[in-house]
Order: structure tokens, then sequence, then C-alpha cells
């Protein structure tokens, strides 16, 4: 790994081609911060990928589809066995879609064309061009899903998240977190509300969600990852992931492994 499809290139803006194709990437698997001139479309047909940038962390698990606007540096990681499929959007069509990266809903239709359009070779002239056009009006119109965990300025709010990055599990409560990094609970909750715009409840669950995602697309168990994420019990935690990825544990997972079939 990793395997490769065989891509198709077209026409391009100066300095970088423009490639449809896919790969098998192993679990782990990283890319180092960079940017395009274009905008590039990233979905993960099998497994999960991560998406970073300095706004913060996007997740996005089979039924989701990444979107990174041209010249914002972003990584990749890969969970899982991945079935990653690439599809790079002149600047011309770029306008279509949001000027932030984004994650979103993938409708029958969006999966069928990203699949068609990454799979084979360009068979007439003009066909992927078609195709990326469906592409588009699919991600226009697709509910923003986003698994996003946006990463704070404040130091002292980063001193907080930094604690729990390192480790998810942990109970620590906000006053706790508070004393820590050396400020009240009252200013530590005025800072997750403003700078990250969600609670640090809700900050705190994304963040075990996204590990949560990585565990269970690497084969563990759903009790096994709700111990290891920090729930109390696993129903807790089937709850949680539910409400925030749109479908139960066990039905990701099963959904995962008939992808990879």
């Amino acid at each position: 790994m990793p395997k490769t499809r065989q891509p198709s290139t077209a026409p391009a803006e100066p300095g970088e081609p423009t490639l449809h194709g896919g790969a098998w990437l192993p679990h782990g698997f990283q890319m180092a911060p960079h940017s395009h001139v274009q905008g590039q479309i990233v979905y993960a047909a099998a497994g999960a990928l991560a998406t970073a940038t300095e706004r913060g962390t996007w997740v996005a698990p089979a039924n989701r589809v990444t979107w990174t606007p041209p010249h914002f540096a972003h990584s990749h990681r890969f969970y899982g066995p991945t079935d990653v499929r690439l599809v790079v959007v002149p600047l011309d069509l770029c306008g279509d879609l949001v000027n932030q990266p984004s994650v979103s809903a993938v409708s029958p239709l969006l999966r069928e064309a990203l699949l068609a359009l990454t799979d084979q070779p360009e068979r007439r002239p003009g066909a992927h061009r078609r195709l990326l056009s469906v592409i588009l009006d699919e991600l226009a119109d697709a509910a923003e899903m986003s698994l996003h965990l946006p990463e704070p300025r404040d130091d002292r709010l980063r001193a907080a998240t930094d604690l729990l990055h390192q480790d998810p599990a942990r109970t620590t409560t906000l006053a706790e977190l508070g004393r820590m990094v050396g400020a009240g609970e009252r200013t530590l909750s005025r800072l997750f509300h403003t700078e990250l715009s969600m609670s640090f409840h809700r900050w705190r669950t994304i963040l075990r969600i996204h590990h949560a995602l990585a565990h269970l697309t690497d084969g563990m168990s759903v009790t096994e990852t709700a111990v290891a994420c920090g729930w109390s019990n696993p129903s807790s935690f089937i709850d949680a992931f539910t409400e925030v990825v749109g479908q139960t544990p066990g039905s990701y997972q099963s959904t995962l492994r008939s992808a990879r079939k």
C-alpha cells in the first residue's frame, strides 16, 4: 500500500495537474500540511478521513465527503484501510461551493458519481466534466454535517483543550481544568462559547467521537470504544455517536465491512 487505481488526467491550472483517481491507503497513513492551487474533494468510500487546518479538524466517515477550497493549508490522516477518492475542482468551478473547509452528507447520487469519476479513465470527451457538474450540484445542495472540532487561539483555552487532546477519556470537570491552566471556570466556559461556538461538553463530545471513529474503523468493539473514549457505559456512547454521526456505532461498522467487501 498505497494501492493506486488508474487515475485520469485533464487540463489544469498552471503548476498543478488535475487528477481524478483513488487508492487504498493503510490505517494511520498521513499527508503532511499542504495546499492546492485548485479546490479538492476527498471521499473515503471505506474507512475514515480526518482533515486538519488552522481552524480545526474535520472528520469524514464513509457517509460524508470533505471539501477544501483553493490555497487552504491542510493535512490528512486516514483511519482503517481507506478507499480514498480524490477529485480536483478547477478554479472556475470553485465558486459554486463554500469558501471554507466543510464536511457534507453523501447522497446516493453523489456517492455513485464520485465512484464513477474516480474508478475508470474517461471514455468519451467531456464525460468527466459532466460527472463533475453532477458532483458539484449535489455537493452544493448537500446538508453540511461537520464533525468539526474547532481549535482555540486563547492560550488558556488552548492549554485546556491540549489536556483533553492528550487524554479524551479524562473525566476532568471544567472547574478542574481551569485550576490546571490558571483560569476560572466561568472564563473557560465563556471562551468555549465565544471562540469555539460550542459548550465545553459539546466540544469534548466531538473530540471523543473523533477518537471513537478511529477506534471503530480500526476494528475495536463498541463496548471497548466506549470505555477508551471516556463514556461511562455503552448506551450513552451509542446515543452520543448516533446524534453526531447519524447512525449507530454498530451500523457504522457494518457499513465499513460491506464497503471493504
